[in-house]
């Protein structure tokens, strides 16, 4: 179809073509990259793009989509382009003020959920270090009855995960401290049955090896670990498991070759049953541990 001197085209054409170009780059997830983009800009569920896929559209959409194919060429990631990306069958929205929700993060949220559906329901849980709130999000989703306190110290990270929350439809399950982790906690934040934690792992000198997409886009106050990357597994360990309750569980995520050395930080805290798993690739992922005390210097709750 024409239109003018400009020839129309389909939803479909238009796809295709940002498809082709991010294949060219060398862009590996091609194919879902250019589809997460076309339906964006259409405003459009992956059902509805596919019902329209042979609609006509107008040149606006056609530069809509160049502009943010441009983007991703330039090493944006996706995610921010498109302001959301899915966590655990989730939708989540992001923006350069959090971190990205990982595949391999899929593994804490897997533990605690398991851990937390044993125990039965009503359990009060801790999002440290929370960013997007993805991981508290996906436990609450998945363990009714959940209560969820998130933590981060950045005001801007606690609004998205605040917007997550609405979008999940948990706020009514939900509360929020804007609160630094490498300092004690809060008086009177109460007692948890559980904390999960994705902290900053990566050693401050590995920070200029990473990927560009990751280097110049994400939040380096999330990523930044310090010197050897376990400043925040130190400090979390020994400062918040007063918080616990007994029997109470520790759960983190950590980086490649981090396992071991976080799982000796929580044995010299006083952690038992400290256990290490693996993510699909046969890395160190998660470690957890249960406390055996946590009473004397706990506050109320």
């Amino acid at each position: 179809m024409v239109t003018g001197s400009k020839p129309l085209k389909t939803y479909n054409e238009v796809y295709f073509a940002a498809r082709k170009k991010l294949k060219a780059a060398g862009i590996e997830a091609f194919a879902l990259e250019a589809r997460l983009i076309a339906e964006k800009a259409a405003g459009k569920t992956r059902e509805e793009f596919l019902r329209d896929a042979n609609l006509y559209v107008g040149t606006g959409y056609a530069e809509t989509v160049d502009d943010m194919i441009r983007r991703r060429l330039d090493d944006e990631p996706v995610a921010y382009i498109t302001g959301e990306w899915e966590f655990y069958g989730l939708p989540i929205n992001v923006t350069p003020d959090v971190l990205i929700p990982r595949t391999d993060t899929e593994l804490l949220a897997e533990k605690a959920i398991a851990l937390l559906s044993g125990r039965g329901g009503g359990s009060r849980v801790m999002d440290l270090c929370c960013g997007s709130g993805c991981v508290g999000i996906a436990v609450a989703a998945n363990v009714p009855g959940t209560r969820m306190v998130f933590i981060d110290n950045s005001p801007k990270a606690m609004a998205v995960c605040r917007s997550n929350l609405m979008r999940s439809g948990l706020t009514r399950f939900a509360s929020y401290t804007e609160t630094d982790a490498l300092q004690a906690p809060p008086m009177l934040i109460g007692r948890f049955d559980m904390i999960v934690c994705n902290p900053p792992y990566i050693p401050t000198a590995d920070l200029k090896k990473l990927d560009r997409s990751v280097r110049e886009y994400e939040p380096v106050t999330a990523l930044d670990g310090g010197g050897d990357g376990l400043e925040f597994y130190r400090a979390v360990t020994e400062k918040w498991s007063s918080v616990l309750k007994p029997g109470g569980a520790l759960l983190y995520e950590c980086g490649i070759g981090q396992g071991q050395d976080v799982a000796e930080i929580l044995r010299k805290n006083g952690y038992r049953a400290v256990t290490v798993y693996q993510d699909t690739q046969g890395i160190d992922r998660v470690v957890a541990g249960i406390t055996t005390g946590g009473e004397e210097n706990g506050r109320e709750g």
